[in-house]
């Protein structure tokens, strides 16, 4: 004879909403674990074989002009971003709303700016990576840890500026990737080609500011939901 069966006994075995999500985490953690292990040794094979002398290759190429190199200084594109929070700031107690793509502007420019305080206060200091036209003075190329400056090398910070800010809209609209992704490839060549930075300092820096910005955006999309 068959016994009838609870009704809820099949409902019970399924996994549970939080279940669901802890393995989604678990998962996002091992691929993140794992996309930082092929940065760092692809940033450590740049690091060794490829910055002096693709940085030896390139000197003297392009005119360097001292008027573009403050235009896009760091302090400029900063100041940029934080006028715009502020001024979104401002339409948001004025109206009591932002528009989602406004919204998006604005967590971008802050995980931006955050990311960029991190990479200059902390790994630059901890690195210590003299910078292009410090090494094709006589400098060597090589780590000094907890002897840096943010006049020091690695990562980039215009790369992590760039990547954060990025990288939210990357994970807000799905459509921006390509683009995104482009202008990001075209800034690590300009910083290269500019003997701004050495090619292991884009990838470190790029890797960061994506990280930064997919974790504010997944953050936002989280508190939204």
């Amino acid at each position: 004879m068959r016994t009838a069966e609870h009704p809820n006994l099949h409902s019970s075995q399924q996994p549970r909403p939080s279940a669901l999500a802890g393995a989604d985490l678990r998962r996002a953690l091992l691929v993140w674990l794992l996309s930082l292990l092929v940065c760092a040794l692809i940033a450590a094979v740049a690091f060794v074989y490829f910055d002096v002398p693709v940085a030896q290759f390139i000197s003297g190429f392009f005119p360097r002009s001292e008027t573009l190199t403050r235009g896009f200084a760091s302090v400029v594109l900063l100041a940029i971003e934080a006028a715009v929070v502020l001024a979104l700031a401002i339409l948001r107690i004025r109206r009591g709303h932002l528009s989602p793509f406004r919204e998006t502007v604005a967590l971008a420019c802050l995980a931006s700016i955050c990311a960029y305080a991190i990479n200059d206060g902390t790994l630059k200091f901890f690195f210590g990576v003299p910078n292009p036209a410090a090494v094709m003075d006589g400098a060597r190329h090589a780590i000094h840890l907890l002897g840096g400056s943010s006049n020091t090398s690695f990562p980039s910070g215009h790369m992590v500026l760039a990547g954060a800010f990025a990288a939210v809209f990357m994970r807000m609209y799905r459509r921006s990737i390509l683009p995104f992704s482009a202008l990001l490839l075209l800034a690590a060549l300009l910083l290269i080609g500019g003997e701004w930075h050495f090619v292991s300092d884009v990838i470190a820096g790029t890797f960061l500011g994506i990280t930064a910005g997919l974790l504010a955006g997944e953050v936002w999309l989280a508190h939204s939901r």
